[in-house]
């Protein structure tokens, strides 16, 4: 584990921060699904020497001199990447995953161009056409759906499609519990003559480990970040499938472009060495394994919940995540109060909407969970049974409360809640069994 010797000694404050949320990782359950933990070699890259240097441009063709080691660490990262995903080309420049997004924007559409994502509180994405997101400001977005068991409704798609005739269809989400339908997303892209682009941020490792279905056959398309379930660090890749070069034999220059001089200026040399090396770490028989253990833990948790009374979106999941209706426990825009008590317990999530929410986004009404970070700590489906009962415990100490229906009284009240939470016994008894719990479990070494 690093010492960081040199902040030690040359900021204090710094250091002690940092050592504070070291502390925090080692001796709490984190449960948010977008979070991992990476390895030490990872990590190194990221504080390697690489940072000092400029490399606008691309391999060969710098706008800077000096970039001949650079060029082999970017062109490791693009042919392990086109390896592992089984795609033509790779830019691995997208300083993360919204970057890479609107890159695809630009390298596929003119401004006023209609697209297609899925709807936010549907479990989609801010650049996914989301009305608040630049990519709704943009661009004219038609969002789909899900029906009423929480998969997405492709009746609705196929509709959309035929009558407003997107120029780009994206399938992906943030907060989804079932496995993506690439071929049926296909389909109708090809129907209309739009681009199909996939965003595959949260289920990248999956892909790679044989547990969620690869969308390159499908997709013109694909984007990434490279933590999550790939396990990297915080990161963005953009690939242009064999489908996509066939759909436009320029689709690869397009996309490069879009990042520079599109989008950004020179790449982070330092994130794309760590990024080379996640993939690497990625191509292990132990990584497959890790990915499918993710899943089986996801099950096992959302099991665990069922049983302890609790109600998930799908009745379940099939990937990495699920997320907990608080509705009928907590009434409308219960997820605030939920993430903030098993905060207290020592369980961090995030507060996040459900489909057909009765609140807003600001006071959603779910909680959104996944299995990537415990895995990666070495739990397997027992020690998920005994998290899915904690979950359980640490929401039932909501039972007095509830949001106030009045927006202006909510700051009072959730201030008041924050305050008498933190000193409740139930709350700290789990807190302290998680702490020892977690000491059998330690983070990558």
């Amino acid at each position: 584990m690093q010492k960081y010797d040199h902040i030690q000694k040359e900021d204090k404050k710094i250091y002690d921060l940092i050592l504070a949320e070291k502390k925090r990782q080692e001796d709490g359950l984190e449960l948010i699904p977008s979070e991992n933990y990476t390895s030490q070699a990872v990590m190194e890259a990221m504080g390697s020497i690489l940072t000092n240097k400029y490399s606008e441009g691309y391999a060969g063709k710098r706008y800077y001199g000096g970039n001949e080691f650079v060029d082999q660490v970017e062109l490791l990262a693009i042919e392990r990447t086109k390896k592992l995903f089984g795609v033509a080309h790779a830019n691995v420049q997208p300083y993360s995953g919204s970057p890479a997004n609107l890159a695809v924007y630009l390298a596929t559409c003119n401004p006023g161009d209609t697209v297609m994502g899925l709807n936010l509180p549907d479990g989609g994405h801010l650049t996914h056409g989301w009305k608040y997101s630049a990519t709704a400001t943009f661009y004219k977005s038609v969002p789909y759906h899900v029906k009423e068991d929480g998969r997405i409704d492709m009746d609705e798609v196929w509709a959309l499609a035929k009558e407003h005739k997107p120029k780009l269809i994206w399938a992906g989400a943030t907060a989804y519990p079932f496995m993506y339908e690439y071929d049926k997303f296909a389909e109708v892209a090809d129907s209309v003559g739009a681009y199909l682009a996939a965003d595959i941020a949260h289920v990248a490792g999956l892909i790679v480990a044989g547990a969620h279905p690869n969308p390159a056959p499908y997709a013109h398309i694909i984007t990434t970040t490279t933590h999550k379930t790939l396990r990297g660090p915080r990161g963005g890749i953009i690939m242009v499938t064999d489908k996509g070069l066939a759909k436009d034999v320029d689709l690869s220059k397009k996309i490069d472009k879009a990042i520079i001089p599109g989008l950004q200026g020179g790449p982070h040399d330092h994130q794309t060495a760590a990024i080379a090396i996640a993939l690497k770490e990625a191509s292990t028989a132990q990584f497959r394994s890790y990915g499918k253990q993710i899943v089986k833990n996801a099950k096992a948790l959302a099991d665990s919940l069922k049983r302890h009374g609790l109600k998930l979106v799908a009745d379940g999941t099939e990937n990495h995540l699920m997320l907990i209706d608080l509705v009928p426990t907590l009434g409308a825009g219960g997820g605030i109060l939920g993430s903030e008590v098993l905060e207290v317990a020592g369980m961090t999530v995030n507060k996040n909407t459900i489909p057909k929410d009765p609140s807003t986004a600001l006071f959603p009404s779910g909680l959104r969970l996944g299995t990537p970070a415990l895995t990666t700590r070495g739990m397997k489906e027992k020690e998920m049974k005994q998290v899915g009962k904690w979950i359980a415990e640490a929401l039932a100490e909501t039972e007095p409360y509830r949001l106030p229906t009045d927006m202006k009284e909510r700051s009072i009240y959730l201030e008041n809640f924050k305050k008498e939470i933190a000193k409740n016994k139930n709350l700290q008894k789990i807190r302290k069994e998680i702490k020892t719990f977690c000491k059998k479990y330690p983070l990558p070494r």
